[in-house]
C-alpha cells in the first residue's frame, strides 16, 4: 500500500523550491537595505565635503586677510618698517613655516612601513594552497 501525500501538504520539493524563494526575497531585501542606506550616506558625506570646502575658502580667505593686517601691523602707519619689507618678512614668516611642515611631513612618511605581519600571513596561506 502506497500512501499518497495529501493535498495539504508541501513535498520536499516544493519546500526547498520555497526556501529558495524566501532566501532570495531576503537576499533582494537586504541589498535594496543597503543601497538605500548608501544613497542617505552618500548625501550626507557630499554635504559635508561642500561645507569642509566651504570652510576651507573661508580659512584661506581669512589667512589672506591676516597676512596683509600683519604687513600693516609690521609697517605701523609708516613709523615701522616700509611696507615692501613688511610684506616680504610675513612672506619669509609663512615660507619657513611651510619649509617646517614639509620637513615633519617627510618623516613621517618616512615612518610608513608595509603591513608585514599581514604580507607574512598570506604568504603563510598561499604555501598551505600550494601544498594541497
Amino acid at each position: 500500500m502506497s500512501q499518497q501525500p495529501h493535498q495539504d501538504e508541501p513535498t520536499i520539493g516544493r519546500l526547498i523550491g520555497d526556501a529558495q524563494k524566501d532566501i532570495s526575497k531576503l537576499i533582494q531585501s537586504e541589498i535594496q537595505l543597503a543601497k538605500t542606506e548608501l544613497k542617505i550616506s552618500v548625501k550626507a558625506g557630499t554635504a559635508g565635503i561642500g561645507l569642509f570646502a566651504a570652510a576651507g575658502f573661508l580659512l584661506l580667505l581669512a589667512i589672506i586677510i591676516f597676512s596683509i593686517a600683519l604687513a600693516q601691523l609690521i609697517h605701523w602707519n609708516g613709523d615701522g618698517l616700509d611696507l615692501h619689507w613688511a610684506y616680504l618678512i610675513v612672506f619669509g614668516v609663512y615660507t619657513v613655516l611651510a619649509v617646517l611642515l614639509v620637513l615633519v611631513g617627510v618623516s613621517k612618511v618616512k615612518k610608513v612601513k608595509a603591513p608585514e605581519r599581514a604580507i607574512a600571513q598570506a604568504q603563510e596561506t598561499k604555501a598551505a594552497f600550494a601544498k594541497h
